[in-house]
C-alpha cells in the first residue's frame, strides 16, 4: 500500500510538471491594455519587452533554463552586459528585439532586452524607475521629460538591480518597481520625445497620446503632450496638458518651467511672476530650468548671469550635452574660445548627433 501510495504521488507529481506552463507576461499585459484601450486599440501596440521565435531560438543554444535561480540569473546577466557586446547610444530606445539585432541601445532599450530574456528562462524579472535619477531633454525653449529606467530581479529573496547607464557613478536612493502597463507607456513617451527632438511633431504628438492612453496619470507623458501641442501651435492645448499635468504632480519642475515659459510667450506676465517665484523657492534639482534661465539672461545681454546659472545646471547634471551646449553659448558670448571649444567637445562625446554642438563646433572651427 506504501508503494502504491509513493508511485500515485510520483505519478501525480510528474502529471504536474508535464501539464505546467510559466506566466505569459505577453498575452497579460495585451488582456490589461485592451481593458484600458479597446482590443484593436491594443492590438496595435508593440509589447517591448516581446521576445521573437528566432531569438527565443538563439537562447536555447546560449542559455539553459535550468538549475538554480542564482546560476540562471548569474548566466543572463553575464550573456546581456558581456557576451553580447551591447554599446550604450542615448538614442533611439529600442524594444527587445532591435536591441539585440542592433546590439547597442539606451537604458530601456537594455532592459527591454534583458526583462524578455530573464522571463524566457524562468526568472522574475521586472522594471524599475529611478525617482531620483530622472532624465530631460531640452530644445526650441522645452524641456522634455523621460524616466531612468533599470532592471530588477528578487533572486533568493533579495531584490537586485541591474543598470546599464554609463558615465557616472550610481548613487540612487529611490527606486520604484513598476508595472508592464507603466513600462509600456514609458517605452512610448521614450519615442515620442525622441521623434520631438527629431522634430517629427505629428508622428511624436500619436506616440505620446499613446503613452497617456495607456497611463492617464503619467505625468512625463502629459508633459511631452504639451510640448508636442506646442510645437504645432496649439497653444491653449498646451496649456490645458501642463495644467493637468500639475494636477497629478504639482511641484513637476519640467511641467512648470514649460507652462512658465507659454505665459511669459502670450504676455502672461501677471501669472508667470507667481510661477518663476515658486520654482526658484523650490531649489529645483532640474537643470533645464536654470538652462532656461541662463539663455533668457544671454538673450538680454547680460553674460555673468547667464554664466552663473549654466554652471548651477552643470553642477546638477554634467553629463548631459544641453548644459554643455549652454556654456559653450556663454563662452562664446564673451570671447573665450577655448572654454567654448571644450564644452563643445563634451557635448559631442555625450552625444555625437547634437545638432547645435555640431553648429557650434562648425562655427569654432572656421
Amino acid at each position: 500500500m506504501r508503494i502504491a501510495r509513493a508511485l500515485l504521488l510520483v505519478a501525480l507529481f510528474a502529471s504536474g510538471c508535464t501539464q505546467y506552463q510559466p506566466f505569459d507576461s505577453t498575452a497579460y499585459l495585451r488582456q490589461e491594455l485592451a481593458k484600458r484601450l479597446g482590443a484593436e486599440r491594443a492590438g496595435a501596440i508593440g509589447v517591448p519587452f516581446e521576445l521573437d521565435q528566432s531569438l527565443r531560438d538563439y537562447l536555447a543554444t546560449r542559455l539553459k533554463p535550468s538549475g538554480g535561480e542564482e546560476r540562471r540569473a548569474a548566466d543572463i546577466v553575464d550573456f546581456v552586459f558581456y557576451d553580447l557586446d551591447l554599446q550604450y547610444r542615448l538614442r533611439p530606445t529600442r524594444n527587445a528585439v532591435a536591441t539585440f539585432k542592433a546590439r547597442e541601445g539606451n537604458c530601456l532599450s537594455f532592459v527591454n532586452l534583458f526583462v524578455g530574456i530573464a522571463r524566457a528562462n524562468r526568472l522574475n524579472a521586472f522594471y524599475v524607475e529611478v525617482v531620483d535619477a530622472q532624465r530631460w531633454s531640452y530644445a526650441q525653449g522645452t524641456v522634455l521629460s523621460q524616466g531612468h529606467i533599470v532592471a530588477g530581479m528578487n533572486v533568493a529573496g533579495h531584490l537586485r538591480t541591474y543598470d546599464f547607464m554609463p558615465y557616472s557613478p550610481k548613487s540612487y536612493r529611490d527606486f520604484q518597481p513598476i508595472d508592464d502597463v507603466t513600462a509600456t507607456a514609458h517605452f512610448y513617451n521614450n519615442l515620442g520625445a525622441e521623434a520631438l527632438l527629431d522634430g517629427d511633431t505629428a508622428r511624436a504628438a500619436e506616440l505620446i497620446r499613446t503613452a497617456t492612453e495607456i497611463a492617464p496619470r503619467f505625468s512625463k507623458a502629459i508633459n511631452n503632450l504639451g510640448v508636442a501641442r506646442m510645437r504645432a501651435g496649439d497653444t491653449a492645448g498646451a496649456e490645458s496638458a501642463y495644467r493637468r499635468g500639475l494636477e497629478v504632480e504639482p511641484d513637476n519642475p519640467a511641467l512648470m518651467t514649460n507652462l512658465l515659459r507659454l505665459l511669459q510667450q502670450t504676455g502672461r506676465r501677471n501669472e508667470a511672476e507667481p510661477l518663476l517665484a515658486h520654482l526658484e523657492e523650490l531649489k529645483v534639482s532640474n537643470p533645464f530650468f536654470y538652462l532656461y534661465r541662463g539663455q533668457e539672461a544671454l538673450a538680454r545681454g547680460e553674460t555673468q548671469k547667464a554664466l552663473e546659472y549654466m554652471v548651477e545646471a552643470l553642477r546638477r547634471e554634467s553629463e548631459l550635452p544641453e548644459v554643455h551646449v549652454g556654456l559653450a553659448q556663454v563662452y562664446l558670448a564673451v570671447g573665450d574660445l577655448d572654454r567654448a571649444r571644450y564644452h563643445v567637445e563634451r557635448a559631442l562625446k555625450l552625444d555625437a548627433t547634437h545638432p547645435e554642438a555640431r553648429q557650434l563646433l562648425a562655427m569654432l572651427s572656421k
